[in-house]
């Protein structure tokens, strides 16, 4: 994007990482879990709508969207999605719906909104992906449904011995398992993969990312929260293409955020750990399709700070300025008592290195990142 968008008025505003944001209104800013996407000059933060206390991790309003040119001062424009009247809807109050992620298709002109969804009183166990569409970027969106992805699929990364379904004792063995959504001793990721094949995967957190060929990706965790996979969109960004690959089996990432630099592909994430922080992962490829190589963890700080991101964890890279490297972290300090409350943690991406790190900033603007 030009630099010029921002102007040396607007770049004396600071971000403030973990205090109380609030919009052009006074109103804190309230889109959880979000991402942002760029429509001509202007913008657009969606996010997860909560209300206080505890009930408020699930979705009773729907996915809230801000419009801004310079990144700091946030306009309401009102809610994007709404849940349903429908007490029989997927997406009625009560549903789960997380860390919506919304791409503009320049072929059909339309702007294409992917979420992690559970319908209500599915717990975690739906483990779905939400899709809807809108005319305008503020919406209001049309709910379209959800899916499981890659229903019949075999991975492109998988061998002959994962492109076989289960036999009797694998599958009796995995339904007698109950599993946590975290690490676990002998955990059967292989398996797992095997045994979703014919329904689909399974998908929560998730992020979406547009190539520079205009190719659009979801990246989300499946198997159990035990592997990612990377699946590519058909050209219309409303189904999945049929080819997915499985990131780092057996790994438990979830919070997942992509970026492209120089003409390689940065993927940070998150350990499994429910609510509570934990230490950030970065991996590295010259190709979307992997091979994936693990970086440890980018954040540099202290190790009570580096050891829980900051007390956050990432929702997504927004790119500013890709050609001079400029790009920021998003994450948010969960609050799940009252996630009203949960925080916003923005840092820029600091690429003087030879990997991507971030680092704890106060306070600090678009101008000195």
């Amino acid at each position: 994007m030009s630099e010029s968008v921002l102007s040396s008025e607007e770049n004396l505003e600071r971000f403030r990482p973990g205090e109380v944001w609030t919009d052009t209104a006074g109103v804190p800013i309230n889109a959880h879990g979000g991402g942002i996407l760029r429509h001509g000059a202007t913008y657009y933060w969606f996010g997860e709508h909560k209300i206080a206390g505890p009930w408020g991790n699930e979705a009773h309003v729907g996915v809230r969207v801000y419009a801004s040119e310079d990144l700091v001062r946030w306009r309401n424009q009102g809610i994007a999605l709404a849940v349903s009247a429908d007490p029989a809807s997927e997406i009625a109050s009560g549903c789960i719906l997380e860390r919506p992620k919304v791409i503009h298709n320049r072929h059909t002109g339309l702007f294409v909104m992917w979420f992690h969804l559970e319908p209500p009183g599915a717990g975690y166990t739906g483990a779905r992906s939400g899709v809807a569409v809108a005319n305008a970027p503020c919406g209001p969106y049309r709910y379209l449904g959800s899916l499981r992805p890659n229903a019949g699929i075999w991975p492109l990364n998988a061998d002959a011995m994962l492109r076989q379904m289960l036999s009797a004792e694998e599958a009796d063995s995995l339904a007698a398992r109950r599993f946590s959504g975290g690490p676990e001793a002998d955990f059967p990721a292989d398996l797992i993969q095997r045994r979703d094949h014919e329904g689909g995967q399974m998908a929560r957190d998730m992020t979406l990312f547009v190539d520079e060929d205009d190719i659009a990706y979801q990246i989300y965790s499946s198997e159990e929260n035990g592997t990612l996979h990377i699946s590519q969109l058909t050209k219309d960004y409303l189904h999945h293409e049929g080819r997915y690959i499985r990131v780092f089996p057996g790994g438990f990432n979830e919070a997942p955020a992509l970026m492209k630099w120089s003409g390689r592909y940065f993927l940070f994430t998150s350990g499994c750990t429910g609510w509570r922080p934990n230490a950030l992962r970065l991996a590295v490829a010259d190709s979307i399709w992997g091979p994936w190589t693990d970086m440890g963890n980018p954040c540099v700080g202290t190790p009570q700070e580096s050891a829980t991101t900051f007390q956050s964890q990432p929702t997504f890279i927004l790119p500013v300025n890709e050609k001079s490297g400029r790009f920021i972290f998003m994450a948010d300090r969960w609050a799940p008592k009252n996630p009203i409350d949960g925080r916003y943690v923005w840092l820029p991406v600091d690429l003087s290195d030879s990997r991507p790190t971030v680092r704890w900033h106060k306070e600090w603007t678009i101008s000195a990142s």
